[in-house]
Formats: C-alpha cells, sequence, structure tokens
C-alpha cells in the first residue's frame, strides 16, 4: 500500500496574493502623471475658487497646455490612469448625493415630464448630427451630456461606448461645450422665466431640468430664491439619478445592434454604476452622517476634476480646433430643445404647483 499523500488544509495553503513590492513596482509608472493631473487639477481649483469660472474649463484649458508632457516623457501611463480609472471612481462617488426619498419629491407627474424631456433630447441629438456629418458616437456623447448631468454624463458614456480615434478628443469637446453653456445658462435662465411670470417652484424646476452641470443649478437656483434653489437642486438630482438608467440602455442597445463588435465587450453595467447605484440604496435606507457625504462627494469632485484634466494634458489644441463649427450647432441644438420643452410641457402639464 502506497504512502498517503498529505493534503495541506485551505488555511495552510499558499495565497497568490501580490506582494507589497509587486503593488509599489505597478504604481511607480504611474506617478508622474497621476502627479501632473493632480497638480493641474489643483491649479484649477485654485482659480475657479478665486475667479468665479467653472474649475471644470480651467482644468481643461490647463492640461492641454501640457499636451506634449503625454507624449514626451514619464508622464502618458499616469495620465492615462487618471483619464480612465479615476474617471470612473469619479463617476462612481456620485451616487452619494442622491437619495430616494428626496426623488420623491418630484413627484410621479414631474418625474415623467424629466424622463420624457432626457429621452428627447439624446433624440435630437441622433436627428442633429446627420445633419452636421457627425456620428452616432458624438451625438450619444452630446445628447446625454444634455440630457443628464453635463460633463459627469460625458465622461461616464465616454467610458462606456467603443472607442475610436476621435473619442477622447470629441469627449473633451463635449465637455467644454456644455460647461461653457451651463455658465451661460446659469446667468440668463433666470431672468427668462422670471420674465415670463413662472413662480419660484416651476422656475426651480426650469433651472433643475435645463442647465447641464449641477454646480450652475445650484448657482442658477439660489439666485432666484431658497425656495427655488432646493427645487432646481432635487430636479437636477433626478437627472442625475437617470445617468446608470441610461447606461443600461445603452448597453443594451450596443449588445443587440453589435455596434461594439471588435472594441472589446460592452459592458452592461460598468463597475462605477454599480457603486454609483449602491451608494444611492445606502443612502436610502442609512441616514449617512453629513460629514461623511461631504468628504466622499468632495473626493468625487477631486476625481472628476483631475480625471479632466488629464484628457486635456491627452489632447492637442489643434485636434480640438480642427472639429469644425458643426459640433458646436449640435450642442446648441440640443440645448435649445431641451430649455423649449420643458417651457412647453410645463405650461402644458403643470406637473409642479407653486
Amino acid at each position: 500500500m502506497g504512502a498517503r499523500r498529505f493534503v495541506r488544509p485551505f488555511f495552510m495553503r499558499k495565497t497568490t496574493m501580490p506582494k507589497l513590492t509587486d503593488l509599489t513596482a505597478r504604481a511607480k509608472p504611474l506617478l508622474p502623471g497621476l502627479m501632473l493631473s493632480a497638480t493641474i487639477a489643483a491649479a484649477a481649483s485654485f482659480l475657479g475658487a478665486h475667479y468665479g469660472a467653472p474649475v471644470m474649463l480651467f482644468a481643461l484649458l490647463l492640461g492641454m497646455a501640457f499636451n506634449f508632457m503625454h507624449t514626451d516623457g514619464p508622464c502618458g501611463p499616469g495620465v492615462d490612469f487618471a483619464a480612465k480609472f479615476v474617471l470612473r471612481l469619479g463617476v462612481g462617488l456620485l451616487g452619494i448625493r442622491i437619495a430616494l426619498d428626496d426623488m420623491a419629491q418630484i413627484g410621479l407627474s414631474g418625474a415623467a415630464l424629466l424622463v420624457g424631456l432626457i429621452a428627447a433630447t439624446i433624440a435630437t441629438g441622433f436627428i442633429a448630427a446627420p445633419l452636421f456629418k457627425r456620428q452616432w458616437r458624438f451625438a450619444l456623447l452630446t445628447g446625454g451630456a444634455v440630457a443628464i448631468c453635463g460633463a459627469s454624463a460625458a465622461l461616464a458614456i465616454a467610458a462606456v461606448i467603443p472607442h475610436n480615434d476621435k473619442t477622447e478628443r470629441n469627449t473633451l469637446f463635449t465637455v467644454m461645450a456644455v460647461t461653457a453653456l451651463s455658465t451661460i445658462a446659469m446667468v440668463l435662465y433666470p431672468l427668462l422665466f422670471g420674465g415670463l411670470g413662472f413662480t419660484e417652484v416651476e422656475q426651480g424646476f426650469l433651472i433643475g431640468a435645463t442647465i447641464h452641470d449641477v454646480a450652475q443649478v445650484v448657482g442658477a437656483g439660489f439666485t432666484v430664491s431658497d425656495t427655488a434653489g432646493e427645487t432646481a437642486t432635487i430636479t437636477k438630482l433626478f437627472r442625475v439619478a437617470m445617468l446608470p438608467v441610461v447606461l443600461i440602455v445603452i448597453g443594451l442597445v450596443l449588445r443587440a445592434s453589435g455596434a461594439g463588435q471588435g472594441t472589446g465587450r460592452v459592458a452592461l453595467l460598468p463597475w462605477f454604476m454599480v457603486l454609483f447605484l449602491a451608494l444611492v440604496g445606502l443612502g436610502s435606507v442609512v441616514e449617512l452622517p453629513v460629514i461623511l457625504v461631504e468628504q466622499v462627494n468632495t473626493l468625487s469632485r477631486v476625481c472628476l476634476v483631475t480625471a479632466i484634466a488629464a484628457l486635456g494634458v491627452k489632447t492637442s489644441l489643434k485636434a480640438l480646433a480642427a472639429v469644425g463649427p458643426g459640433h458646436m450647432a449640435i450642442v446648441v441644438v440640443e440645448t435649445l430643445v431641451l430649455l423649449g420643452l420643458a417651457m412647453a410641457l410645463l405650461l402644458a402639464f403643470h406637473p409642479i404647483q407653486g
């Protein structure tokens, strides 16, 4: 009878956990690019705080000034990492802002109106893009950014659609365009809605339903009144909450159409949207400490600004200038359609009482 083979119990077996030295070796090449992106983001935040201009726009412009550091030198890997992983992490952490109880204040009629506006705005992008000889990727990027939450939506959609040689340039242009239009809208929309005789609550709803970026929504809403500001913020957060729904639809359509073939597997719900939904669920069932919500929200903002800076570094000003006027025309058309539809539907159905 042969000798019995000793089987080592599971708790005595060697694990395959990566060693600290291995992790350090992998992280070391990323440090120069990450430091560059973080430094640009810090400079953009400083300028934004002191001059009252959008931080995202500063991060883009400053980043493009350092484009030569992406192609030459050791910064390339870290900049690519910031433009991908750090971007996705920032989008995922956005979920900390949202609780389902807050969304319930919109009401069924208000929610239906907002969902209709989102669908109509994205559809407008697909109608307008062929007229200006642009592809479906750009229509989806701009339509989603205008319909949902500006720069954050553009970055999230860019992370899940199949990439081509123009994706990063188009993403950067979309972020710049919606940020600029949001700033203009922050000044003009309160004057427009007030002049047309809308109530404070209706003005808040319209501001939250039509301005692209969250920061500009808050600024415009509280310019009118506290009531308008609170309504605008809740309305905007509902639009942000629609982001994972839109991404799921995009994933289903791409899989069914085969548009993602040859570019890698199209994720139905990527990990950063799972994180987004998990934070929404957590905030809805547990009353999280205000300090924790603020810190996670700040971390999300830091990640997004850092990612925008990295995208700026990756994009040359010459390449961005080559997009042509058609790109801007599509974003403007989508913005005007969203504005016109929101006012018309509000007057027709009065979903928000104020």
